[in-house]
């Protein structure tokens, strides 16, 4: 069941119906049929009885005045009675079912409104945070509920490392083998010491980032490949704006903004087309902490904040990983609360309560024409 943002929704306890006017409807048509079975019984009687005035007619009570006989009509006395609430209770919750019975599941509804980038500047410079940025997230990847995540590193030019996608698995193998390779390049000495074979490896992962010659960290052009990930972001505007209204989309940029060469946008630019498709850009700040704050960083946080994103460093002392979870939480908090109710059917125990009914009730009609 869909996402629902208003129409009457009758509630009842825990659960909401989807057509609470299916339920006095079914009831009433349902008295109306046995309304109609009693009079048209009551009118057999009737002329039965008329039909039989003057004839002699056995008693049953003299059939029954043996032992065998009385328990015989006893049982099946008991039997008919049990058949009859079985019937009745079993169209209670047939009538109830009508209504269809939903929960309200919010989680899958926070999730199914979110995308999120992975912006990473995988410069010299910035590689030992990109790798605390990738462990954060995958820890953080457990506790999405349909949330569609991508990734894309840039240096002088842009790789999409994977798509956007709530493929769990595929995004927990990528963030995985990310977080192994760039766990050798923390330090210069990590470098020194990396085997040949996993030295390639780092290589192979980066490739596709340095096509630019003389040219490292063009920040506006990784942000802008980063941003045509995202539905919201197309030069036309109205299709994909339509496609991604419903859903928030973001991008978590990390990068020291340190620029080296000639970008064909600069950060400004690329915040300002972003901004223009409805995308909110937060920066985080990977760079050596005794440079948080140089001119790069000022002017990394000015642009940022002036599009209404969240900027973060490293000088107050907490880690990538607090400062990633900042993002998140407010992120998560501002989903949730322009967040709808989504509704999803929930007719389980009613109708395994049918079923069980029901059975019983053909068991005791198999046994009353025994």
């Amino acid at each position: 069941m869909g996402a629902q943002s208003g129409g009457k929704v009758a509630m009842m306890g825990t659960l909401q119906w989807q057509w609470p006017w299916a339920v006095p409807a079914a009831a009433a048509l349902a008295a109306l049929a046995i309304g109609v079975a009693a009079w048209v019984c009551a009118r057999r009687d009737r002329r039965d009885r008329a039909d039989g005035d003057g004839i002699d007619v056995w008693s049953l009570d003299a059939d029954l005045a043996g032992e065998e006989a009385s328990r015989a009509f006893r049982v099946w006395r008991a039997l008919g009675r049990a058949g009859t609430v079985l019937a009745v209770v079993s169209l209670i919750a047939a009538t109830a079912l009508m209504g269809r019975p939903s929960t309200v599941d919010a989680g899958a509804e926070r999730g199914e409104s979110r995308d999120i980038v992975l912006c990473l500047d995988v410069s010299g410079s910035t590689l030992p945070y990109d790798r605390e940025v990738i462990a954060t997230y995958l820890d953080l990847v457990g506790r999405f509920r349909g949330e569609r995540i991508g990734l894309s590193i840039f240096n002088s030019t842009s790789r999409t490392v994977f798509p956007l996608t709530d493929d769990y698995d595929l995004v927990r193998s990528q963030l995985s083998e990310a977080n192994d390779l760039l766990r050798g390049v923390q330090s210069q000495d990590d470098i020194d010491a990396m085997s040949d074979a996993d030295y390639q490896k780092v290589s192979d992962w980066l490739s596709g980032t340095q096509n630019r010659r003389q040219a490292t960290s063009l920040i506006g052009d990784g942000l802008i490949g980063c941003a045509a990930m995202l539905p919201g972001f197309a030069a036309a505007g109205s299709a994909s704006r339509a496609q991604a209204a419903d859903r928030s989309e973001s991008i978590v940029l990390a990068t020291d903004n340190v620029v080296s060469g000639t970008s064909t946008y600069t950060l400004a630019a690329a915040l300002d087309l972003t901004s223009a498709a409805g995308i909110t850009v937060d920066g985080l700040y990977s760079g050596p902490a005794q440079s948080a704050g140089d001119a790069a960083a000022a002017e990394m946080r000015s642009l940022v904040e002036s599009h209404d994103g969240v900027f973060l460093t490293q000088r107050s002392g907490e880690s990538v990983d607090a400062l990633v979870r900042r993002i998140e939480s407010r992120r998560s908090a501002e989903t949730e609360q322009d967040g709808r109710s989504a509704l999803v059917d929930a007719p389980g125990w009613p109708t395994l309560i049918l079923c069980v009914l029901f059975a019983g009730y053909l068991v005791v009609v198999w046994r009353l024409r025994r």
